[in-house]
């Protein structure tokens, strides 16, 4: 793919662009239609894409970053729910690439922000991305949302909610809050949704990464869906 610039990165006819219309004219111009359709599909059809593959993506991130200069600026929540509200899946990609820019700095205030756009256009794709990058790190940073807001989310009516509390965890390693894994897990054990199974299995592989020998006794002792335990026992 040969990318391209779009017309102009800061104003169009002499009006000045915001950031987010600036980088939806920078996607625009780099539209790919025959990308578009297959990468849809696999979306099961839920969104429509400009067909911008991931590799390509951050090329043109990497430019509207320099060019606009937005990176030395504070985080920007307007920016993000701007880019949210686009059609377009890339948008949302592209907010969440410039979110991972600020993991390591957002306030805790932010959860509800990272909520939200669990909440909206919910799919595995953003889902797991806010989850296990954006949630994880800023839970990290104040262990106290854990109580305050994941314990409330791993029994939300919303499954997206549900599948975050799962999978806040995956990067953490040896600092896992084991019981409280277990305890989402076994709050979601009985789920019969295809995408709280598959969470339950993916967090359980990781943990086992890290001791395996409880991940083996866990899913042991406990009765889970057959997609949770083959997902979960693949490195034990």
């Amino acid at each position: 793919m040969c990318l391209q610039e779009a017309t102009s990165c800061h104003d169009i006819g002499g009006y000045s662009l915001k950031e987010s219309e600036q980088l939806f004219f920078l996607f625009e111009a780099n539209r790919n239609r025959e990308n578009a359709g297959p990468m849809s599909a696999y979306m099961k059809n839920h969104f429509p894409f400009l067909g911008i593959k991931s590799p390509d993506r951050r090329i043109l991130m990497t430019q509207f970053f320099r060019d606009t200069g937005i990176l030395k600026k504070p985080f920007s929540e307007a920016f993000v729910r701007e880019l949210w509200s686009y059609p377009e899946r890339e948008l949302q990609y592209a907010a969440m690439d410039y979110m991972m820019k600020y993991a390591k700095k957002l306030e805790k205030g932010y959860i509800s922000l990272l909520k939200e756009l669990i909440e909206q256009k919910s799919w595995w794709d953003s889902v797991d991305a806010i989850a296990s990058n954006l949630v994880g790190s800023i839970a990290a940073k104040y262990p106290e949302l854990m109580d305050e807001y994941i314990e409330h989310w791993s029994k939300h009516e919303n499954m997206w909610l549900r599948r975050t509390a799962i999978l806040f965890q995956l990067k953490y390693k040896e600092k896992t809050d084991e019981e409280r894994l277990y305890r989402y897990i076994l709050r979601n054990a009985d789920s019969g949704e295809f995408f709280i199974q598959k969470s339950i299995g993916w967090a359980l592989r990781e943990y086992s990464k890290t001791n395996p020998e409880s991940v083996r006794a866990f899913i042991e002792s406990h009765s889970l869906a057959k997609l949770s335990v083959r997902e979960g026992s693949k490195y034990i």
